[in-house]
């Protein structure tokens, strides 16, 4: 293998807020639908949260999993073995020498349900009754892990934690390990489970979600002038990788090439993106290089747009600054309208998404934004879904993360 290597997608798997399954996602954003829900009142009660909404599952993961493997894995890793159980089967549960299988599966905050649910155990019960999968539930790498074990991938279980663009990053990691030779295939992508208490409490500290108590599935407004915050969300997505030639050698079915990752730090501030875009731009403009293309190349980004006061114009900025005078020809969406924002797994559903974008050729339409903030003079997709050209097309998905974490992915048809 080699740098020149061409990494494709052959399996695909999802569960979120709009659907439990890739298939039944996709269809939920093309209906345009919102997974906004009320939290449960007796959090509600006992905390007194400011914000009374998120975006959990709509499949509970009970439906699907036995009860043991629910007892055995936090929530983050159940989602994340629903995904590549999924991917898995939609490649066709390819026949492949364990040594060549890899996993990754990022995410931004790991078991949150297993350390504070535990912790509540420890002080109320007492150290003995403390659950004894407690370590291996909670720490971050554990959905790769499982998901490795799942499997037999033994070519390695990788777990990157860069915030929001975890699970993107993974994707890169597992790609660019697939061009070095150390695998031919490679189970990718992010999950995350933080819909609990305290995480709330702390975003809502920090100003970051939406208020929108009276009007949840219209919180995420992403541009919008009267945007205050995102939706948060959980789930996760998983990518089958592999190398084009072992894929056409089994006879793969191939939705569209993972032609390559860019990445960059801010190293500005440790929430807040660079507002002059400088580290999101590098990242757009390396991964563009890197598949040996252009910026007039780009017909699609699927954003990062969060609904953030903040973020929402520094990526704007950024993207200004990535694509110069060709930004006229690209069309963005901000998906995180309906699926909210599922953190360390959000980066990984939305390169899916831009994988289904690129197969259907069709870019589902943000929903809830009917004011543009006039600063973003970009080209947004809006009201109604956007059909893309025929032909060799390119499309970019944006991930940034807390930390100064930037990462950008393009896909290319085939």
């Amino acid at each position: 293998m080699s740098a020149h290597t061409r990494v494709v997608v052959t399996g695909i798997g999802a569960t979120t807020p709009v659907g439990g399954t890739a298939t039944e996602t996709w269809q939920g954003l093309l209906a345009g639908e919102s997974g906004a829900r009320p939290l449960p009142q007796e959090w509600l009660d006992r905390y007194e949260l400011p914000v009374t909404f998120a975006a959990n599952l709509k499949q509970p993961p009970g439906e699907v999993l036995k009860k043991v493997e629910t007892r055995r894995m936090d929530p983050f890793s159940q989602y994340a073995m629903i995904a590549a159980r999924e991917a898995w089967a939609d490649a066709g549960e390819p026949d492949i020498e364990p040594e060549r299988l890899l996993a990754a599966i990022g995410t931004g905050i790991g078991g949150v349900h297993s350390l504070l649910d535990q912790y509540d155990v420890l002080k109320e019960k007492g150290p003995r009754r403390v659950y004894p999968l407690t370590v291996p539930m909670l720490m971050p790498n554990a959905a790769s892990g499982m998901v490795s074990l799942e499997f037999k991938a033994r070519a390695g279980a990788h777990t990157a934690v860069s915030a929001c663009a975890s699970g993107a990053e993974s994707m890169g990691m597992a790609a660019d390990m697939i061009r070095a030779g150390r695998a031919d295939i490679a189970i990718a992508g992010g999950s995350e489970a933080a819909i609990h208490p305290l995480p709330i409490a702390g975003f809502a500290a920090a100003q970051a979600l939406s208020r929108r108590n009276d009007d949840p599935t219209a919180a995420s407004r992403p541009w919008a002038t009267d945007r205050d915050g995102f939706l948060l969300a959980e789930g996760a997505a998983v990518m089958i990788l592999e190398s084009y030639e072992h894929a056409v050698a089994r006879g793969a079915k191939i939705y569209a090439e993972f032609a390559s990752i860019g990445m960059s730090a801010d190293a500005y501030h440790i929430t807040a993106g660079d507002p002059e875009g400088v580290g999101q731009a590098r990242a757009m403009n390396e991964a563009i290089d890197f598949a040996g293309l252009t910026p007039r190349d780009i017909v699609h980004i699927n954003a990062h747009a969060t609904s953030t006061p903040v973020g929402d114009q520094a990526e704007a900025v950024s993207i200004r600054r990535a694509f110069g005078d060709a930004v006229d020809g690209v069309c963005l969406t901000g998906t995180k309208s309906m699926t909210g924002h599922l953190l360390g797994a959000a980066g990984a559903l939305e390169a899916l998404i831009t994988v289904l974008s690129i197969k259907e050729r069709i870019v589902p339409a943000t929903i809830n934004t009917t004011e543009v903030d006039p600063s973003i003079d970009l080209d947004l997709v809006l009201g109604k879904h956007r059909a893309l050209p025929e032909g060799d097309i390119a499309a970019m998905s944006n991930a940034f993360g807390f930390g100064g974490h930037n990462i950008a992915i393009v896909i290319k048809s085939v």
